[in-house]
């Protein structure tokens, strides 16, 4: 693992509860899949389509895909704390003023993980009036995801708001190693042949 990757971990680990760290791994293994199939599905689609035999259920598939990788990559994200708010000014914060920075914004990406729950189940009810060509399946197979990924969005704000009071949000950055960077000899040693 890259030493840049490894700091981020560090970073983030006291905003994790251990025990969703599964769900985590699954839900990535779920979005890279999403992403493969996209990109493969897409591919097909424009293949059949150049050779003259178009499958017009393929562009169901691709959107399928896609808004579900969407979905899922936005709980992840929140997970890893890489999506959804701005850190900038609330990382250049220490103490008292950092704490309610931190709890601030995380409540707004909590209402709108609720938002996501109540208007993502209302559209997914009424996505049953209404159907997709050619399969003829409801519309609300596409808003489905929506609020799973609410509640997914919901839970990993929480874990972040409880371990981020227990714990603290302002961590120290780790020090960059300051080994020195030895110099080259670029000089030619005289008599000898390039």
């Amino acid at each position: 693992m890259p030493i840049a990757d490894k700091l981020v971990l560090q970073r983030q680990r006291h905003l994790k509860w251990p025990s969703l760290d599964w769900l985590e791994r699954l839900l990535m293994i779920l979005c890279g899949a999403l992403c493969f199939g996209f990109s493969l599905s897409v591919t097909a689609d424009i293949v059949t389509r150049t050779i003259g035999h178009p499958w017009l259920w393929l562009q169901e598939v691709t959107s399928t895909l896609f808004i579900y990788a969407i979905f899922i990559g936005a709980a992840v994200a929140t997970r890893r704390n890489d999506h959804l708010y701005l850190t900038a000014i609330s990382e250049a914060m220490h103490g008292r003023s950092r704490l309610i920075a931190e709890i601030v914004t995380r409540i707004v990406v909590l209402a709108v993980a609720f938002c996501l729950i109540r208007y993502g189940y209302l559209n997914y009810l009424r996505g049953f009036g209404s159907f997709r060509l050619p399969s003829g399946t409801p519309i609300a197979s596409l808003y489905a995801v929506i609020p799973l990924s609410g509640m997914l969005v919901a839970l990993f704000t929480i874990e972040q708001i409880a371990n981020g009071i227990a714990n603290g949000f302002d961590h120290p950055e780790p020090l960059e190693d300051e080994t020195p960077v030895q110099p080259l000899d670029t000089e030619i040693e005289r008599g000898a042949r390039p």
